[in-house]
């Protein structure tokens, strides 16, 4: 990187890192398998800490991998414009040609960890508090994916740090011009979150509060940094992500307040709290006759 125009930053990486034969290996695919496998390291090393069964999260873990990133593509699919895709319906898996949109990935995982626990009968909030730390993590590497490629960018720009892609094959919509580098933003918001993932953990060691935290804090900061990004108006003079972004806050302050009554504390050592066998209507009626 250099500069090349007063007061912007050059990138000319090109998006496809190397060739093997005649398949192309992306910088994009690269950062997400790094951003993975750094993130899967360090929540194991923080799982039973944060009341989590490393054995369930283990079994999670390729389970929960493979949805996000198909609810990432097919959410980012639809608010592209599905009718180009179902003319062309190989394009819906062109993962490597950039497209994902990280809060289908977020509904994805949040279903799937629903699921998991139902069937393992085991408490879904641990694993919502250590998923939460994992996307943070993970996201902030595959963002460095987003920066060669240039598929994440806000509108033109003359701030100092505005980025102008040079490379031919860069996703930018034009080149030699700068654009506000919404990438880096979300790189250094997810920064900020992840301190406020600690503290929150910390300070409140009930299980679930990390999540609701989680989905606050990410809903604020894609709320903000998409004023900057380019997006087409959806309604309300917003954005699509920015209307997801309230419904998945609210989401989260919903499940906040929730936590925050149960009081469910973190149970540490690995042991995820076992979920209450259902109570049939019939059986609470007697409870309550014999407390009479």
């Amino acid at each position: 990187m250099g500069l090349a125009q007063p007061l912007s930053i050059t990138i000319g990486i090109d998006p496809v890192a190397f060739s093997i034969g005649g398949l192309e290996v992306h910088w994009y695919g690269i950062m997400y398998v790094v951003g993975i496998s750094i993130a899967a390291w360090v929540v194991t090393k923080i799982a039973g800490r944060m009341g989590a069964d490393l054995d369930a999260l283990w079994d999670l873990f390729p389970i929960a991998i493979f949805t996000g990133l198909a609810g990432g593509r097919l959410y980012f699919v639809v608010q592209d414009g599905i009718t180009d895709y179902l003319k062309h319906p190989g394009d819906i898996v062109a993962v490597w040609d950039g497209g994902m949109a990280f809060f289908g990935a977020i509904m994805a995982v949040v279903a799937t960890i629903f699921v998991f626990a139902r069937v393992r009968g085991i408490s879904p909030w641990p694993l919502f508090d250590v998923i939460s730390v994992f996307a943070v993590i993970g996201q902030m590497f595959g963002r460095i994916g987003n920066i060669v490629n240039g598929d994440v960018i806000g509108a033109e720009t003359s701030v100092p740090w505005g980025t102008a892609y040079t490379h031919p094959d860069s996703f930018a919509p034009l080149l030699n011009v700068p654009y506000h580098p919404a990438a880096a933003y979300s790189i250094l918001a997810n920064v900020v979150l992840l301190g406020v993932l600690y503290f929150a953990w910390r300070r409140y060691r009930y299980t679930g509060v990390t999540f609701g935290t989680y989905l606050i804090g990410y809903s604020v900061t894609q709320f903000v940094i998409f004023f900057w990004r380019n997006n087409s108006i959806t309604a309300f003079g917003l954005k699509q992500a920015q209307l997801t972004a309230i419904v998945i806050g609210l989401l989260g302050a919903a499940i906040l307040y929730w936590r925050f009554r149960e009081r469910e504390p973190v149970v540490e050592g690995g042991e995820a709290p076992r979920q209450a066998a259902p109570v049939s209507r019939a059986e609470r009626r007697r409870r309550d006759r014999r407390s009479r």
